[in-house]
């Protein structure tokens, strides 16, 4: 951003969990633009194709280990607990609990260990999923004091990511300074998985998108999240969240942003909601049968998200912050230039 703040490094280290993943990858390069000495957690059989080449500290370690946990936050100032297991799918009980334990328990752990090891400030990665919405009307704007109401259908991630923000609440009980940075759907570079959109994107370009649904949500530019971090690390009210978004996307004007990087046309079948849910539980329950540590895009959980059209209410970001989004043409540009320059697009000619 050209008019981006300056953050100056805190004393000591500062620590990123997840920083392999598509929104760490983002945070730890700019981190170290800002002249952070990063040391970056990470789990070695994951793919970690998101530090490679950076000037950083690789730390091994799983979220559930309270004592390798206890090792990595040890020198660091500042902790950006980005790290967690992300799932749009209804999981097996062993899924189940391993979201629980990674989300929840590792929270904890960073928490705790934060708190004995003197950490000066904290900032959680929270999730869209996680902030409550108005049962009668789930398209009104959410904003950050919506409750979380727990006897809804939501999906284990959700409750999760609610779950960690108590943990993170419970510490700031007990002294710590932290705050929590509230994510909608990033899209930006350095996706190297990809994720969700990310795969959606290639697809598309490859001409194997077939076919959409109405329906759309909140999505964030990955440069934008990573700005909304470091201010709220910056200037962030302890104990305080904040929804962090670019813009509302429609799934049609999504498709619209991806034909002026790649070209080509929208997907003819539009499909009715309730179909698309009916195709994705048959599709979900054969491949957890088949392979059930495969990837699955197509979920009824993806499609319960977008079909809600969950708006976001992001002024007191803008308020307190100072967050002002750029634009969600400018992330489908990059991210396309990212998937081009990695071989996961094949470039159209001019």
């Amino acid at each position: 951003m050209a008019n981006a703040p300056s953050y100056l490094p805190p004393r000591g280290k500062t620590l990123v969990t997840g920083g392999s993943g598509h929104f760490g990858a983002n945070l730890v390069r700019r981190l170290i633009a800002e002249g952070h000495e990063v040391r970056a957690l990470y789990q070695p059989e994951a793919n970690n194709r998101g530090l490679d080449g950076l000037d950083i500290e690789r730390f091994a370690g799983d979220l559930r280990d309270r004592a390798r946990i206890l090792e990595a936050v040890t020198g660091c100032g500042q902790v950006f607990h980005a790290g967690a297991k992300v799932s749009t799918r209804s999981p097996s009980a062993q899924e189940e609990r391993e979201i629980w334990e990674i989300n929840v328990l590792g929270t904890r752990n960073m928490v705790r260990a934060s708190l004995e090891t003197g950490v000066d400030r904290f900032c959680l990665t929270g999730s869209f999923s996680g902030i409550g919405i108005d049962p009668e009307d789930p398209s009104r704007p959410v904003h950050e004091g919506m409750p979380f109401y727990p006897f809804m259908d939501w999906l284990p991630y959700a409750r999760s990511k609610t779950l960690a923000e108590h943990e993170l609440l419970k510490g700031v009980a007990d002294g710590l300074d932290a705050v929590i940075a509230v994510s909608t759907g990033i899209i930006g570079p350095n996706d190297f998985l990809p994720s969700r959109t990310g795969k959606t994107l290639v697809d598309f370009a490859a001409g194997r998108l077939r076919g959409y649904i109405p329906g759309g949500s909140e999505f964030v530019r990955a440069a934008d999240l990573v700005e909304g971090h470091l201010l709220a690390m910056a200037k962030g009210k302890t104990g305080r969240r904040y929804l962090l978004s670019t813009e509302f996307l429609s799934l049609d004007q999504l498709l619209e942003l991806f034909i002026e990087q790649a070209g080509g046309r929208k997907p003819r079948l539009r499909m009715p909601v309730p179909l698309m849910k009916g195709v994705a539980q048959l599709y979900a329950s054969t491949v957890r049968r088949v392979a059930p540590n495969a990837p699955q895009r197509l979920t009824p959980g993806a499609i319960e998200i977008l079909a809600m059209n969950r708006h976001a209410d992001i002024s007191l970001a803008r308020e307190e912050l100072g967050y002002e989004p750029t634009s969600m043409r400018e992330a489908v540009r990059e991210t396309y230039a990212f998937f081009c320059e990695v071989g996961m697009i094949q470039r159209r000619a001019a």
